[in-house]
């Protein structure tokens, strides 16, 4: 690697010690929480710079996930999780798996406010095989957050005649305490903008509603919600400089009851119904007829219940859940069926005892899934952890587990021999085994986890490109993934610091196909560095700052930006003594105004600059 780089990421790793230990000298700053809300504490900006808030909004520099963007991170971005691709993560919104059944470019579509929406939780390892459904890589669970009353008005303008604004309102009938007591909440949320570059505008409008009924040890969520969001941006999928267009439109139903008993640690009911539009464009100018040439419509239906049953000592684990499938295409019409159901029983057992000044805890089980389209599939999930209550090191585990999953309609329906993107029908099922070791403790004053792991892939769907062949194509392929992830946490008095490092092997085999890239099975980063630093400067300002510092995997289709790249986001957050719950920022993403391609081919999002305004009460 050229010592440029080293030399950038070396100053920008000083500049934060040396910040943060002088900083620790200072004095203490009370924190107003009530006019604080944090959706991540792993990362220090809370809110993008060139639209509202989505939840994947909080990814971009999370240190367990790596997102791919086109044009914003919120118009349409990949998500990945341990080297996995955009179609391998699972997502969890209270019991329910969010799928999206035609690709995982779209799995990011969840039109829920943040504010309803507890902090995400990055799951892998035996706890994600146990938990989530079609997926292989790792998961992301996000609860329903309690109601509370409250309310917030933000705004927001920038470069490229970028406006945004956002409303919420939390009610709670009564005094708010006591048994069953009814709460609801309501979210708006529009932005609009010309774009940094040619053909990069946006149009983005979000609504939902939830009501609650929330007692002392139970909670049941109903919601509602519908986003809308029309983009473009030069080779958006395509690498021929056209300018594409998408018009996405999400409606999500959800009813969620949690309760927790002596008997039960938890037990949690949801079914929900997700229904998502995808009108894209290859040419935003090409006159598109009576019949759109590339519109989807997916349906998707499903029911969980899951809960844990016991002690500390002795404890069942246990989960079922069923999903239902659909879609409608102009295009993707090549493949073998059109509907699916997907069902998965997870049931574990886990048993503690005391050793030596600590205790071990052995957790097994199996997981079960099945799928009309597919034959079912029983698969490992062991764990055996020693914990330390206390201690420096409080816990190090050794766990292995599987995990299967089944492509989606544009992989399975694409036209196999013309086109843009050219499918294969006869895709089958993917499995996944995971080994892994990992600790968690406190040293020095800092608090963090670490991990080994080593996942062997076979049968994953990528997205390839050979030469001579102006498509991309879909693509079974065997791949040994092994890496290192490491987080660590520091809160001074005025400095909070959170550090990620991820580091990945890989090692492929396309069972004999000509392949000369891929998109996204080897678009990964080799070594990735992430910082988080929020510095409360005195009681009225406060910095955000996020950096993640990356050397990518060689990837031929990359022709702009390098391998290596260093992308940062700034908030400097005004909220004056004399006038409580206003805040004043200054946000700014890509900071240090990089081209690297995220996506090979895609081009970068340049720096964006936005002043907001916002008012708590």
């Amino acid at each position: 690697m050229p010592l440029r780089f080293w030399r950038i990421l070396g100053s920008a790793v000083i500049s934060l010690v040396v910040l943060s230990s002088g900083l620790a000298r200072g004095q203490s700053v009370t924190k107003r929480l009530d006019e604080v809300r944090v959706f991540s504490d792993r990362v220090a900006n809370q809110a993008p710079a060139g639209t509202f808030s989505m939840p994947i909004s909080l990814l971009k520099y999370e240190p367990r996930v790596d997102i791919q963007a086109r044009n914003l991170g919120e118009a349409q971005a990949d998500i990945t999780i341990r080297g996995g691709t955009f179609e391998s993560i699972g997502i969890r919104v209270g019991g329910s798996s969010l799928l999206d059944p035609q690709t995982g470019h779209y799995l990011a579509e969840i039109p829920i406010a943040l504010e309803m929406l507890t902090p995400p939780e990055v799951v892998t390892g035996s706890g994600f095989a146990l938990g989530a459904t079609n997926a292989t890589s790792g998961g992301l669970v996000f609860g329903w957050r309690e109601i509370e009353r409250r309310g917030k008005l933000r705004v927001s303008a920038g470069q490229g005649k970028f406006a945004s604004g956002e409303l919420y309102q939390g009610f709670v009938r009564g005094s708010g305490s006591g048994n069953s007591v009814v709460r609801g909440d309501f979210s708006v949320a529009r932005s609009t903008s010309d774009g940094l570059v040619r053909f990069g505008d946006h149009d983005f409008g979000r609504v939902n509603a939830r009501l609650q009924l929330r007692g002392t040890r139970h909670q049941t969520d109903l919601f509602a919600g519908y986003q809308a969001k029309t983009f473009g941006w030069p080779n958006l999928y395509t690498p021929f400089n056209s300018p594409e267009t998408e018009n996405l439109q999400t409606v999500l139903l959800a009813l969620n009851h949690r309760i927790e008993s002596d008997r039960y640690r938890f037990l949690e009911a949801s079914v929900y119904h997700r229904r998502n539009k995808d009108d894209y464009a290859f040419n935003r100018f090409a006159p598109l007829g009576p019949v759109h040439p590339f519109q989807h419509t997916t349906w998707i239906s499903g029911a969980a219940v899951s809960g844990r049953y016991g002690d500390a000592h002795l404890a069942g684990i246990f989960r079922m859940e069923f999903l239902a499938d659909k879609i409608e295409s102009t295009s993707l019409t090549f493949g073998r069926y059109n509907t699916r159901s997907l069902g998965k029983i997870s049931a574990a057992a886990e048993r503690a005892w005391a050793a030596g000044g600590g205790r071990m805890v052995a957790t097994g089980g199996l997981t079960l899934d099945d799928s009309n389209r597919a034959g079912a599939v029983v698969s490992p999930a062991v764990e055996l952890a020693r914990e330390w209550p206390g201690s420096a090191l409080t816990r190090i585990h050794l766990g292995f587990s599987g995990s299967t999953q089944l492509p989606g309609y544009t992989a399975l329906n694409s036209n196999p021999s013309a086109g843009l993107f050219r499918g294969n029908a006869n895709l089958g099922r993917g499995k996944a085994q995971n080994l892994e070791i990992g600790l968690t403790g406190s040293f020095f004053g800092w608090s963090g986890q670490a991990a080994v792991f080593h996942r062997a892939d076979r049968q994953l769907v990528d997205w390839t490109f050979r030469r001579g062949v102006t498509a991309r194509s879909a693509n079974p392929v065997d791949v040994e993934t092994t890496g290192l992830e490491i987080v660590a946490r520091r809160s001074w008095a005025r400095v909070d610091l959170v550090v990620g490092y991820g580091g990945l092997l890989k090692d492929a085999d396309y069972r004999g196909a000509t392949v000369n890239a891929s998109f996204y099975a080897l678009n990964y980063a080799r070594h990735r560095l992430t910082a988080a630093l929020v510095w409360r400067i005195d009681r009225e300002w406060t910095l955000h700052v996020d950096h993640a510092a990356r050397v990518q995997a060689d990837n031929s289709l990359r022709l702009i930006g390098g391998d290596e790249a260093i992308s940062g986001a700034l908030d400097l957050t005004y909220r004056p003594k004399s006038f409580r719950g206003l805040a004043i920022s200054l946000r700014a993403e890509n900071l240090w105004d990089s081209d690297y391609q995220e996506v090979p081919a895609v081009p970068a999002s340049p720096r964006q600059v936005s002043f907001g305004l916002a008012f708590g009460w």
